[in-house]
């Protein structure tokens, strides 16, 4: 290495930020998403076969850096795009550069579009002609759902990758390696750093492998053993304020469906504002909710699962911090809704029932008769069919024998399960 490479490499060493330099070279180095890796996309990228894809998954989850691995792996030409920043004649240049690849070197060039959902439709379309007849191998990458922001045209001709989320131990991981690592690292540095540090980084990195990288780089240049003191410093107390792994994180998570579960609309917002501050994870929040909306408020207003599963779909594609929004104003509706957990306990006296009694069988008009050979066994006959009847409703029994008398729903009289109720006892006096 001469005295210009060896000022090069130094200067990397200096500007370049830790989460760039550490970023994995190779497969073997690359962290997490090992479920695809293992399968399916490692086979493709062994046999050098690949097709076009979109990698759907959150920031920091190694979009940039797999594609940058494909590219090297199969000795392709990688360019890349920002489709917040570049437009037709950029592809329109690319396609021209990809065509003398191939003709010149025998190279394929797979070109890597950041953000692809940012591109309107006719940007998209200008990709079809080229990944079509191969000329670019397009891979896309996406925080947003492809599905609603791709054209269907182009996704018809991509294959979609979603990478999941890393995990604390993924993040860990990375972590240990950037401090192991004395060449691209912080090897060389001497860092120490108190139990739990590294646990507490990847928690508030929240899954985002460059910001957990970040808050390592910045806390090691500040002092050479890092601490929960120094970490203070870098993100503020909101690491102390809520843990997710200690019991004030399961006492907040309790109070917050307790508030909900007992109508105090402030409360409930109080809490769900100490989860988003303290990096909860905002789909674990919305399940939550969803829970909630079925468990205490079921059919006294059954308006409030419609509610709760709609901003756990739209928290999933649009993020924070606008996610915070949805989720206020489902926990606002289900602290206010009527609340009834009769289905909740239906459901659960019917599972102990077939757990452990002797229900006894379907009867026999409510079986299957639609198969060659039912008529044998008589199946269905004597079925009475309620549209048939005045008010599409005619009196039967439609439990096993054995359970002939059981109950298993008993509506509440609270917002719209009273006239559940009504309308059961209406139907079953005559």
């Amino acid at each position: 290495m001469n005295l210009f490479e060896m000022s090069t490499e130094e200067d990397k060493k200096i500007f370049q930020p830790l989460a760039e330099r550490m970023r994995p070279r190779n497969l073997n180095e690359f962290v997490g998403q090992q479920e695809i890796i293992k399968s399916y996309l490692g086979k493709m990228i062994e046999s050098g076969n690949m097709p076009s894809m979109i990698f759907y998954g959150l920031p920091g989850t190694g979009k940039t850096t797999l594609a940058k691995i494909i590219a090297a792996t199969t000795k392709s030409n990688f360019k890349k795009l920002n489709a917040a920043l570049s437009g037709i004649s950029d592809i329109k240049n690319i396609v021209k550069e990809a065509e003398d690849q191939r003709r010149f070197y025998q190279r394929r060039t797979i070109l890597f579009i950041d953000e692809i959902h940012r591109f309107n439709k006719s940007q998209q379309d200008v990709l079809l002609p080229y990944v079509e007849d191969g000329r670019l191998i397009l891979i896309g990458a996406t925080t947003e759902n492809p599905f609603f922001e791709v054209n269907p045209a182009l996704l018809s001709r991509v294959r979609i990758v979603k990478l999941n989320k890393l995990t604390n131990e993924d993040i860990k991981n990375i972590l240990q390696a950037a401090l192991n690592d004395s060449d691209r690292g912080l090897g060389d540095k001497n860092i120490s750093f108190e139990d739990n540090v590294l646990e507490i980084i990847a928690d508030f990195a929240n899954g985002d492998a460059r910001i957990a990288l970040n808050i390592l780089e910045q806390t090691a240049s500040i002092n050479k053993k890092i601490s929960i003191e120094v970490l203070n410093e870098i993100l503020g107390d909101r690491i102390q304020r809520y843990d997710k792994k200690s019991d004030n994180h399961f006492d907040t998570i309790s109070a917050f469906i307790k508030s909900m579960r007992g109508s105090d609309p402030d409360a409930a917002i109080f809490y769900l504002a100490k989860m988003i501050v303290g990096g909860e994870d905002i789909n674990f929040i919305a399940r939550r909710i969803v829970i909630c909306a079925a468990e205490d408020v079921g059919n006294a207003d059954p308006q409030a699962l419609v509610i709760a599963n709609a901003a756990a779909q739209a928290v999933q594609f649009i993020g924070l911090p606008e996610a915070r929004i949805v989720l206020a104003q489902a926990v606002i509706y289900i602290a206010t809704a009527p609340k009834s957990n009769s289905a909740y306990l239906a459901i659960d006296k019917a599972i102990n029932d077939v757990k452990n009694k002797d229900c006894g069988e379907v009867p026999i008009y409510l079986r299957d008769s639609h198969y060659k050979g039912a008529k044998f066994f008589h199946h269905g006959e004597g079925y009475l069919y309620p549209h048939d009847f005045e008010n599409h409703f005619v009196e039967q029994n439609y439990l096993p024998e054995k359970i002939l008398e059981v109950k298993y729903y008993d509506p509440t009289d609270q917002g719209f399960e009273r006239q559940i109720k009504e309308r059961l006892q209406k139907l079953h006096s005559k």
